[in-house]
């Protein structure tokens, strides 16, 4: 897992100085925004030897009003995966309801902290929901379009009442386009 972080961060990293140099936007974060998301899932259970990790991506979509130095903002994304959790069930997708407020670090660059409701879905334990928090960094790297790193930590206590509790961290990279 070590190696896949460090060649994220690196990929991430270098994205984003690239990007900071095309940027050609007036800084203002106010609008809608839609686009992808591709990273790295680690789940764990409460059940010894249970647990599992693989790629997750799927969509997102939002609004962020800014204030000057802060942006709030509101968002939705939803993500599918097929990771194994030992041969006990497979998570097959992921959504989220997401409040996020941030600080922009200069005016195309937003540092944010992220939480809200998520439900994960399984092939064999049905779905549950949960809730995360986490953090990310977003950058505007042409006129209307984003790109961003983000981490979150997810919990689902007693999934689908089974009595099974489970956490995952997300690591993904993100792109928009801002309406």
């Amino acid at each position: 897992m070590t190696g896949k972080l460090a060649l994220l961060t690196t990929v991430t990293v270098a994205t984003f100085a690239a990007g900071a140099a095309m940027a050609q936007s007036s800084g203002d974060w106010t609008g809608f925004y839609g686009g992808a998301q591709i990273g790295y899932a680690d789940i764990d259970t409460n059940l010894s030897g249970v647990d599992g990790d693989g790629v997750i991506g799927g969509i997102i979509l939002g609004y962020d009003y800014d204030l000057g130095d802060w942006v709030v903002g509101g968002g939705f994304d939803y993500d599918w995966s097929d990771i194994d959790l030992s041969g006990a069930a497979t998570v097959e997708d992921v959504w989220r309801l997401k409040a996020r407020a941030g600080y922009k670090v200069n005016p195309q660059g937003l540092l944010y902290g992220v939480a809200g409701y998520a439900e994960a879905g399984t092939d064999t334990l049905g779905s549950d929901d949960g809730w995360f928090v986490g953090a990310g960094y977003e950058q505007i790297v042409a006129p209307n379009v984003s790109i961003a790193g983000e981490v979150l930590y997810h919990e689902f206590d007693d999934f689908n009442s089974t009595g099974v509790d489970v956490d995952a961290t997300t690591i993904q990279v993100r792109a928009a386009y801002r309406f």
